[in-house]
């Protein structure tokens, strides 16, 4: 700490519960030998509080307890953590014989959030399944009592039976039933002999709002059915008729509900898309607007609807991804009218490869004219590998060894937002499995 600074006297407590910050608050004072404190309930929902003394000097520190071992012993199951501030907004006063009096008004819309959260999953999760498809799975959602669920094209792609795993671990066989148009990410499974099946409300056409929050259901990872996540709808894309949404969701969430403060269903969880370099659900989630959803389900229930998949990645925006063969080189050329990545407005142009697991490949992107930088989605469409300059310069490689059989995607893409220009593209394995 600063000599010339001025600082109150405060210690800021926290506890997991009302209760530990009780028995902290006592055991701080009598370490300081307080005989009269005063404690400003600073967040109350967090059992935060502020010690103010005139004992404790500038100088002070957590270390300066004349017991501080028998301090910390004491209140370690409180998980308490102590620091000094230089300023405090109270927002409540209390002394020691109000804090355990009923909750401030702050901690009442904690409460109420709460609420809405339990209040949520309760509703939803019991319509919320997991399926497992070939060796993927992923997530759906129970649409009608009879069975009929709602799930993406890319986790049922190229099977026609997949297994459904209900909320209450009763497994189910499903048939794979219809598929979405050709930039639409979704597919329905009906349940076999199945009735009375819990089920999700569809929210009202043109109810998502930016800003309004937003509930996730799913099995990440397909190890953690019923996962239960928050956020808020922070974009609407109305061109690929996408949700973007900070809730988090992972691999093994696509298909899954995302759902507003009225446990209704406002969109289908598709697609992560994470920084550069970066992955898992750090990144920006997407899910498909209930307003493409609803269509959907009309063509499904009138047998419009495709038998066989035709989706792109819900990435792509719709764009067709063109074939690219082993050992021969594409020119391509990014211009305005190519892909543009939806994380930040960048160019790109997609190639689609057939992959099996284990094999050892190599994607070499080179160009003069711009930054080339690569993206590797996996077969359900989840973002797998990226890579800038590993061809040298500023050329981009990826190598790496297949996880899984299916159609690979490959996005030719520029690391600065607005580059266009030609580049060269060339798909191989590697040379050790060439002379086997």
């Amino acid at each position: 700490m600063h000599p010339t600074r001025q600082y109150s006297n405060f210690i800021r407590i926290y506890s997991i519960d009302r209760q530990g910050l009780l028995q902290a608050v006592i055991e701080l004072a009598a370490c300081l030998k307080v005989q009269k404190a005063d404690f400003e309930l600073a967040h109350p929902a967090r059992s935060v509080c502020l010690l103010h003394t005139p004992l404790i000097k500038p100088k002070f520190s957590m270390y300066k307890f004349s017991s501080p071992h028998k301090f910390f012993r004491q209140t370690a199951a409180a998980s308490l953590a102590l620091t000094l501030l230089n300023a405090a907004s109270p927002v409540e006063l209390l002394n020691l014989a109000k804090l355990g009096q009923p909750a401030s008004s702050a901690l009442a819309q904690q409460d109420a959030e709460e609420a809405v959260n339990v209040r949520v999953y309760t509703a939803a999760s019991p319509a919320v399944v997991s399926i497992e498809a070939g060796d993927g799975s992923g997530s759906g959602i129970i649409i009608s009592p009879d069975g009929l669920i709602l799930t993406n094209a890319h986790v049922v792609s190229g099977q026609t039976t997949v297994k459904v795993i209900l909320a209450d671990g009763k497994k189910l066989e499903g048939d794979v039933v219809a598929f979405g148009r050709a930039d639409l990410d979704l597919a329905a499974v009906q349940v076999r002999d199945a009735q009375n099946l819990p089920t999700i409300t569809i929210a009202p056409l043109g109810s998502v709002a930016v800003g309004q929050r937003a509930f996730a259901i799913g099995n990440p990872f397909g190890q953690f059915q019923g996962t239960f996540t928050t956020g808020i709808v922070s974009r609407i894309d109305p061109e690929r008729g996408l949700i973007q949404t900070d809730t988090a969701i992972n691999p093994g969430n696509s298909g899954g509900p995302l759902l507003n403060n009225q446990g209704e269903l406002i969109g289908v969880n598709s697609a992560i898309f994470a920084p550069r370099g970066a992955s898992g659900n750090i990144g920006i989630g997407f899910a498909i607007n209930i307003d493409q959803v609803e269509p959907f389900l009309v063509s499904v229930r009138d047998g419009s609807a495709p038998r066989t998949a035709q989706q792109t990645s819900p990435l792509l925006g719709g764009q067709r991804a063109e074939r690219i063969a082993l050992n021969r080189p594409v020119e391509g050329q990014l211009t305005q009218a190519s892909g543009l990545h939806p994380a930040d407005r960048s160019y790109f142009n997609a190639y689609n490869f057939e992959g099996k697991a284990g094999q050892q490949i190599e994607i070499d992107m080179t160009s003069s004219e711009i930054d080339p930088y690569l993206i590797l989605l996996a077969p359900d469409g989840q973002d797998l590998a990226h890579d800038d300059d590993g061809g040298g310069g500023a050329n981009a490689r990826l190598v790496m060894a297949l996880p899984v059989d299916g159609t690979y995607t490959v996005l030719a893409n520029t690391y600065r937002v607005g580059e266009t220009g030609h580049y060269n593209l060339r798909l191989s394995l590697k040379s050790s499995q060439l002379q086997r």
